[in-house]
């Protein structure tokens, strides 16, 4: 690593010849595969950038010049030039973060690793600019991935509309997203990519005119200018000329000298630009490139040599969904499924393996997702469209106008709910049973183990007038949680082990949460405080007999994976207030805030989401009670 260990910013690479840059870029993808197997992370992604990041710091001057990174996933590179290089605890507690992180260096502009924002952000920078005077560059990455999100597209709409503003966007074309894009712009992007003519017809006009005395030059300008319909047919670049954009491309995006010259003359453009890079993801890691589900694109820890991973973590919840769907796919013909670009992470794969006429892949456009869904079931299907929980964020209005307002049987399957841990704040999974709180009619089921992920996802996709919302944590799944009762439609987990008339707590336990709330049960119970344990199974509505069940006990309490603000807490004591119930409850989930990236367990500890933390709140919440009926039974006595 003898260059890379002495690139501490930007400006050292002004120094390296271009032998030395290529070196830089093979010591980079060392570093990459050597580092990122040990803690896991976007591999695939930063291997295909590795040139393109280079180019980009050498001709623009971060961090004057605004580089902005869409979805960030890819800026591992990024790090490694701007002086990060330890990444012993990528992704860890007190290491560096997996996505762009203004706390960590002036470099990093935006950290939101949702994607097709990066474009409205560029718009946006780029005008405050012009109003304040500022001969900044503004450069925006985006992957034709990213490409496919409408918001993407709305902020080119904006952008094409300045003619003289400069803005410099970069398309980082590798084929992907997580697994290959699909879509009308794909296959656009795919001409382009097969076809140079265009490039290739004006460098050997340019050569042979500048050898012709006085009329060469003047001649190749207006070649260079030639109307739209010669290059068109030359190279069908014309969807982006028609939006008033500037194109250059495509380039070779493994081609510092040739990224450079691009970049440079992007630059001094002056108005809006694209410019088309050709990327490979998960270049010069053979394994990587062998991976045809999405070229390494975020892996576990691996063997460097082999890529294979060091250890299994068991069968996760994702895996239980996607062999269920597959099984309810042979006994429903009217089951189709949905996906934003991300087939295999939610478990769809099979299902599609199965059933490839039965399965959409959107692109990154939830929006868009859930919208069609609606229409898939008002046309006679019952669609399940499974994604990320904290990408539902992105798709409310559609889940509120045009699924439930229309009565529309959906299925919104929900991975990674809860806390995610290592992936950050925009990805943790903790907003979604707040926001779908208030939408009518919409039922969530909060599985707590892989019995009841199967059964409540065949109870959601029974509805067929109105959505329902199935939501599971990331990871692996833990043991089958019996049931030793019932309430209702709740299943009862654990009763007060002595028999009294009026047990202390009920306690209610939110999805994957059950066994901490079992252990709660045993801790309270050591304290000498009875308690009931019971699961809702379908968090929204709350379930009828829930009241009657609180009035029995002395105290209610709610514990979710879930922000307290708004969550399933908040509707149990609502529902309390409505059937006239004065119990006391407390209410344990995340806080309303942004979490750093951490291991879950970190993160559930640093909020006090533990059995040992909950316990010790609910027993002096209980005697805090005791002492109260204690006070007021002295003051009766003395009266």
């Amino acid at each position: 690593m003898a260059l890379l260990t002495r690139i501490k910013g930007p400006r050292d690479l002004d120094r390296l010849s271009p032998e030395q840059l290529d070196q830089l870029a093979a010591e980079i993808r060392t570093f990459l595969v050597d580092e990122v197997s040990k803690t896991g992370g976007h591999l695939g992604p930063n291997l295909g950038v590795v040139e393109l990041t280079i180019a980009l710091h050498r001709v623009f001057e971060s961090p004057k010049d605004k580089v902005l990174w869409d979805t960030g996933h890819q800026s591992y590179v990024h790090k490694l030039l701007t002086g990060r290089q330890d990444f012993t605890r990528l992704k860890m507690k007190g290491g560096l973060s997996g996505y762009p992180a203004r706390a960590e260096s002036e470099h990093d502009v935006i950290e939101n690793s949702h994607a097709s924002t990066v474009l409205g952000w560029a718009d946006g920078l780029a005008k405050a600019n012009e109003v304040l005077g500022k001969d900044d560059a503004v450069v925006a990455v985006i992957g034709d991935g990213a490409l496919t999100g409408g918001m993407a597209w709305e902020a080119l709409n904006n952008i094409a509309v300045a003619k003289d503003r400069p803005l410099v966007i970069v398309v980082n074309d590798n084929e992907r997203s997580y697994a290959p894009t699909i879509g009308g712009l794909a296959n656009h992007l795919a001409t382009l990519r097969t076809t140079d003519g265009y490039e290739r017809f004006l460098a050997r006009g340019k050569e042979f005119l500048e050898r012709t005395p006085v009329v060469g030059r003047p001649l190749y300008e207006t070649l260079h200018g030639a109307k739209k319909g010669l290059k068109d047919f030359i190279a069908p670049q014309g969807m982006f000329e028609d939006l008033g954009l500037k194109y250059v491309g495509p380039i070779d995006g493994h081609d510092i000298e040739a990224l450079e010259s691009a970049l440079q003359r992007a630059k001094r453009f002056g108005g809006p630009v694209i410019v088309h890079c050709l990327t490979e993801k998960g270049r010069g890691y053979q394994p990587a490139l062998a991976d045809e589900a999405d070229r390494f694109h975020a892996v576990g820890k691996i063997h460097p040599d082999t890529g294979l991973p060091i250890a299994s973590s068991g069968v996760d919840w994702t895996s239980v969904f996607g062999e269920e769907m597959v099984k309810l796919g042979k006994e429903r013909e009217d089951v189709v499924a949905i996906t934003a670009a991300m087939l295999q992470p939610v478990g769809l794969d099979k299902f599609a393996k199965a059933f490839p006429d039965r399965v959409y892949d959107v692109g990154i456009a939830e929006q868009h997702g859930a919208v069609s869904a609606a229409g898939l079931a008002t046309g006679g299907l019952h669609p399940v469209f499974a994604v990320y929980a904290t990408f539902l964020n992105r798709a409310f209005d559609q889940v509120l106008m045009d699924v439930a307002l229309h009565k529309c049987g959906v299925t919104f399957v929900l991975d990674r709910a809860g806390v995610t841990g290592t992936d950050g704040a925009s990805h943790n999974g903790m907003w979604d049973m707040s926001i779908l709180q208030c939408v009518p009619t919409l039922r969530i089921a909060a599985p707590r183990d892989a019995d009841q992920v199967r059964a409540q996802l065949r109870e959601a996709v029974q509805v067929e007038d109105a959505p329902t919302v199935v939501r599971f944590s990331k990871g692996a799944v833990g043991p089958a949680v019996k049931a030793v009762g019932k309430a209702g439609g709740m299943d009862i987990l654990r009763r007060p082990v002595t028999d009294v008339a009026r047990p202390d707590v009920l306690l209610v336990s939110v999805g994957a949460l059950a066994p901490m709330c079992l252990e709660i049960a045993e801790l309270l119970d050591a304290q000498g405080i009875s308690s009931t344990v019971v699961d809702p199974r379908w968090v929204k509505p709350v379930d009828e007999a829930m009241a009657p069940l609180a009035e029995q006990h002395r105290v209610v309490v709610t514990v979710e994976d879930n922000s307290r603000a708004g969550g399933v807490g908040s509707a149990v004591a609502q529902a309390l207030r409505d059937a006239d119930v004065d119990v006391p409850l407390r209410d344990f989930g995340i806080p309303p805030r942004f979490l750093d990236h951490a291991s879950r367990k970190e993160v559930m500890a640093e909020i006090g989401l533990t059995a040992p933390d909950i316990a010790r709140q609910v027993t002096g919440l209980v005697a805090r009670i005791d002492g109260r009926l204690e006070r007021a039974a002295a003051e009766v006595a003395r009266d």
